[in-house]
């Protein structure tokens, strides 16, 4: 509100300005020096007044932002204050005896499944054990077929075909 009032000021002041000018200029031109002369220090001191109001208006605009941003950070740490509230009562409901007693607890159930594993891990008779190696036995040589070895021996050396001798003729070429 301060601000607006401000600028009204300013603008009456500017209006008045350019009157006082424009009527020092008729005193000049009436040839009454004096008085447009003490006009025209009468123009300089608004003018001095309408520095002022400027500067007033800039820390006024100054306040407002620094107000605007304060009000922000109160924001902040009203935000921050609710956070740490909030952490305090989840410590309150876990507290670190509470987490020691569920991480115990947890240790003991998976040491109990361990136990329950190795029984029925055991329970597996010699005899189950042998039967089972043979089944993955048979089951490894049934996947894995190898061609038969041939029973004659291989030749020593390849006699070497002579390119002429091995060409095609051409009218079977032709034919097919």
């Amino acid at each position: 509100q301060q601000r607006d009032k401000l600028k009204r000021y300013q603008k009456r002041i500017s209006l008045s300005l350019e009157r006082e000018r424009a009527l020092a200029g008729q005193l000049l031109r009436d040839g009454k020096k004096e008085k447009a002369l003490l006009l025209l220090k009468k123009k300089r001191y608004q003018e001095q007044l309408l520095e002022k109001t400027e500067n007033q208006i800039s820390n006024l605009e100054r306040m407002v932002q620094d107000i605007e941003f304060t009000q922000i950070e109160m924001k902040v740490i009203e935000g921050l204050k609710i956070g740490n509230e909030c952490l305090n009562k989840m410590h309150q409901v876990m507290s670190i005896e509470e987490v020691e007693r569920i991480m115990g607890e947890t240790q003991d159930a998976v040491e109990y499944q361990r136990q329950i594993d190795e029984i029925l891990a055991g329970s597996l008779t010699e005899e189950d054990e042998d039967a089972i190696l043979e089944e993955l036995n048979a089951i490894t040589q049934e996947q894995v077929e190898l061609p038969e070895v041939p029973s004659e021996p291989l030749p020593e050396k390849v006699p070497e075909a002579s390119p002429v001798k091995n060409r095609p003729k051409p009218e079977l070429v032709a034919a097919s």
